[in-house]
């Protein structure tokens, strides 16, 4: 639109202001005369951009939908799978808070002399709950036996589980609970019953404790059914048996083959330092010792590791969608050059006529970016609830959508609007 403004100088008129009695640059002359009104484009508050720029999508709802089901798309792929990962990452750190990170692992490792498998003490337990800041010990011995779920299965029948010996105060070190039944005591420890992880229960068809399975040359009753212990799996796959019904019962030597210790937080890398001296003070260099969290840790921090390919496709629906968007625009202008014509006319510069498409372009766009946070927040949800994750979205990965859709919107809308511009009122008229 265009507003009048007086010129500057005297009464004069004409196109350089002449007018009676004499000549003059802009305006000046005789004072009888007034001079021509200078046509100057009026500025559009922000809510006449919004007003003007929202006109387009008000008039065509479905092709608005249409245009913005591909950011929406996009942007819920990848916030879904920002998500998904996020989620899985958080339990694994909350369950690492919970488990802790101060359990150490001794295991025997190969002589450098002879290249076999050195032995451990029988006392290790006890040379190791002896260090300064050790809390807990416990160890577990490989026993030569089988474990199947009755007496007439044949032996060579294997179904993956080992016979191991396991020391009282074991669960307590790997922080483990038990589901069903209870743990090895002092009474159970020298009788012929046994604990199963998990794994092993579901691999036996065994579902409760009372129940026997046969294990060496006898049935042993089962005590207790372990959960999942992350920190140590190899116990989920074991049967436990006491270390006194071990050495009795099934020809066990009472030499461990691997130590847990658990020890205050701000003592863990001294234990390490002093475990293997303390095992096998002549050798220590025979021992190895493990951090079992390390591998959620690992675990925790690969998580992310196939979400690139993910957000790839997540970032060619988003492209996609803003070629979806610069195409309505086009046709947009199209379709309106008699109202960009009208425009022009009644005084609208080229840079409203820009403004007014990239605008519309921008809440297209945006609008997209908006439905597909929503979605893509929900779909994170809905996979949180049924995995029973921790429902996380991270904020930078909504910002980071959001202003990717905003970018996108911007650079669909540049070209539709410089046509836009650049339409002489007279022709668009005309062709109409």
């Amino acid at each position: 639109m265009a507003r009048r403004r007086p010129a500057r100088g005297g009464d004069g008129t004409g196109p350089e202001g002449t007018g009676q009695g004499g000549t003059g640059q802009e305006g000046t002359g005789g004072a009888g005369a007034g001079a021509r009104p200078r046509l100057v484009a009026a500025r559009l508050s922000p809510r006449d951009v919004l007003h003007v720029g929202s006109g387009g999508l008000r008039s065509r709802p479905l092709r608005v939908v249409l245009s913005a089901l591909g950011i929406a798309i996009g942007i819920a792929t990848m916030i879904s799978v920002i998500g998904v990962s996020a989620s899985s990452e958080e339990q694994l750190m909350r369950r690492l808070d919970q488990l802790g990170t101060d359990m150490l692992v001794a295991t025997p490792g190969k002589s450098v002399f002879s290249g076999e498998e050195v032995e451990l003490s029988r006392n290790a337990v006890g040379q190791v709950a002896r260090i300064d800041g050790v809390e807990h010990a416990g160890a577990t011995g490989t026993v030569d036996a089988d474990v199947r779920r009755n007496a007439r299965i044949p032996a060579d029948d294997g179904v993956g589980v080992s016979v191991q010996a396991a020391s009282e105060g074991l669960l307590k070190v790997v922080r483990g609970e038990v589901g069903s039944g209870t743990w090895l005591n002092g009474a159970t420890g020298r009788y012929p019953a046994v604990v199963l992880g998990h794994v092993s229960a579901e691999r036996l068809g065994v579902g409760r404790a009372g129940q026997q399975v046969w294990l060496g040359d006898r049935y042993f009753t089962v005590v207790g059914i372990l959960d999942p212990l992350p920190l140590a799996p190899e116990l989920e796959r074991s049967a436990l048996v006491g270390w006194d019904a071990a050495e009795e019962l099934l020809g066990f030597d009472g030499h461990p083959t691997a130590v847990y210790e658990r020890s205050a937080s701000d003592a863990v890398s001294a234990v390490r330092d002093l475990l293997p001296a303390t095992i096998d003070p002549q050798n220590p260099q025979d021992i190895e010792v493990t951090d079992p969290s390390a591998k959620l840790q690992a675990r925790a921090a690969s998580e992310g590791a196939f979400d690139s390919l993910l957000l790839g496709l997540g970032g060619i629906a988003l492209l996609v969608g803003g070629v979806g968007v610069a195409n309505t625009m086009i046709i947009s202008v199209l379709e309106r050059r008699y109202e960009i014509g009208l425009r022009r006319s009644l005084g609208a510069a080229r840079g409203q006529i820009r403004i007014q498409f990239v605008t519309e372009s921008l809440l297209l766009s945006g609008l997209g970016g908006a439905v597909g946070v929503v979605l893509g927040a929900a779909a994170t949800a809905l996979f949180a609830h049924v995995d029973g994750l921790p429902w996380v979205v991270p904020a930078w990965s909504v910002a980071g959508g959001f202003g990717a859709t905003l970018l996108i919107g911007t650079l669909a809308g540049l070209y539709p609007a410089v046509r836009a511009a650049r339409l002489s009122p007279t022709l668009a008229l005309h062709a109409v």
